[in-house]
């Protein structure tokens, strides 16, 4: 961090703390200018010589130093390391910066514990840093982290609270988290609301995210924005995704594209979807290009089907197909990504190639096709092809976003969706939901206890907190029982 002016033989400098002047808090050259600085520095370089072959550890670290800023690295170390010895926490953290850039890690660690030792904070947090990652010392990492979180370090607080949730250490990881909040970490900020939120403490998860978002933190304006919508307050969300999409969030776009659409306003919600598109998201680059096709743009939306298409989206590519037949005339490219839509299952896109087969007069490849492939395809069964209350999508999405957190399990949005959307579809028709689950049983045919898994899944994505946050298994199994209710109740 221009410790080492034009440095070529260092790469790998911005990884490295900076080193410190004459002080804890002095920038570079304070206290050198001028006939007297802190405690009567010495500025001339005889006298600072004088001084510090006679012992004054002060002097010694300004003379190290004034030596670093010229290149000369060995003299530096010098006169650091007799600093240091004489008790200068300084030159003893600068030591351990200046082994830690150059790679000699154990003398980092000896340096920065001398000056941590003393009450350093920064120098606690950079060897418990060391410590972690280079050595792989959790438990001693983690006592100095908490020596420097005490002493007043917002990483190290942050670092800590991290340590505890992976640990399992709620609690704790709270506590931590809420002083680096609390001194202006939005990480941190958000992470609390997150921790609020999967205990049922919507309030304080509310207070949080936004808390982080005031601070800049797209993200959590992003989830402030879906537990506005889960508590019925669109006005509040889209104000929300706004402030995210402004820092480029790609769900903060996609949810305003959608919030357009149902409003009428096509060139609006193109905008949006394009914005979120752009970011990889196969669901908004389909959206885009239905969008596109609304606004007779056959250019973007072939564009836009084609990017998801070729990320193996079904629907995409028999879209993408019609438009290259359409438009292009391109008989070749239309019956290709058929074929891919048609082989993912999508019905209406191998009806779509048989008969293109057929009018081309490619009878043998036809009966090639029949004979190698298992034709039609057979669909996904009980496709869920409603959307969900909006409510229920942003719960969803909040508990998917929870759940991964720290590398936890991965669970799709869209499933959890479907989950709660199946519920609200089937128990639609009672005004009373008293005994519900034996009503479903009953006219469903289904295990009982099946169905009461269902609703119990169901009861902690709409109550978090209420119980442990269903894992990935649990949700293939109660998926296969909303789609067969679905199938027995003829709700599609």
């Amino acid at each position: 961090m221009g410790w080492w002016p034009d440095d070529p033989e260092t790469t790998t400098a911005a990884l490295v703390p900076a080193p410190r002047g004459t002080g804890h808090d002095a920038p570079d050259g304070a206290g050198e200018t001028g006939g007297a600085g802190k405690a009567g520095e010495l500025v001339d370089e005889a006298a600072l010589l004088r001084a510090a072959e006679s012992g004054d550890a002060h002097a010694a670290h300004l003379l190290g130093r004034r030596h670093a800023q010229r290149g000369d690295r060995s003299t530096a170390r010098h006169w650091w390391e007799r600093a240091a010895a004489a008790g200068n926490l300084d030159s003893a953290y600068n030591l351990g910066v200046w082994h830690e850039k150059h790679g000699s890690l154990d003398e980092a660690v000896r340096w920065y514990e001398l000056a941590a030792g003393g009450g350093d904070a920064e120098a606690a947090l950079n060897l418990a840093t060391l410590l972690m990652e280079q050595h792989g010392d959790l438990p001693a990492a983690r006592r100095w982290f908490e020596a420097a979180a005490r002493a007043g370090s917002r990483p190290a607080a942050r670092r800590l609270a991290l340590i505890c949730e992976d640990a399992g250490e709620v609690k704790e990881a709270g506590e931590w988290h809420r002083r680096a909040a609390l001194d202006g970490d939005p990480l941190s900020a958000h992470d609390l609301g997150f921790l609020a939120y999967s205990s049922g403490a919507e309030d304080e998860a509310l207070r949080w995210w936004e808390l982080a978002a005031r601070n800049g933190h797209s993200d959590a304006a992003y989830h402030l924005g879906l537990l506005m919508a889960a508590h019925r307050d669109p006005e509040g969300a889209e104000a929300c995704y706004r402030t995210a999409a402004r820092n480029e969030h790609p769900g903060a776009a996609s949810r305003l594209g959608g919030i357009a659409l149902a409003r009428g306003d096509l060139r609006a919600a193109r905008a949006w979807f394009e914005q979120a598109a752009q970011a990889g998201r196969v669901d908004d680059q389909r959206t885009a290009g239905f969008v596109c096709v609304e606004l007779k743009d056959p250019q973007a939306a072939s564009h836009w089907f084609g990017r998801a298409a070729a990320c193996g989206d079904a629907e995409s590519a028999f879209n993408f197909g019609l438009l290259l037949i359409a438009e292009l005339n391109d008989l070749k490219g239309g019956q290709h990504w058929f074929r891919q839509a048609a082989l993912a299952g999508h019905r209406q896109a191998a009806a779509e190639l048989a008969a293109l087969l057929s009018v081309t007069g490619s009878a043998p490849e036809l009966t090639e096709l029949y004979r190698s492939e298992p034709w039609p395809p057979v669909p996904p069964s009980s496709p869920w092809d409603r959307t969900a209350e909006p409510e229920l999508v942003a719960r969803a999405e909040l508990t998917a976003a929870a759940v991964g957190r720290r590398g936890g399990a991965a669970l799709a949005p869209g499933d959890l969706a479907e989950i709660l959307g199946t519920w609200d579809l089937v128990t639609r028709p009672l005004l009373d939901h008293t005994g519900v689950v034996d009503w479903l049983a009953e006219r469903s045919g289904l295990h009982r206890g099946a169905v009461e898994h269902l609703s119990a899944v169901r009861a902690t994505l709409l109550r978090p907190g209420s119980a442990p946050w269903p894992t990935p298994a649990e949700i293939e199994h109660v998926l296969v029982t909303a789609r067969e209710l679905r199938s027995r109740l003829e709700t599609r």
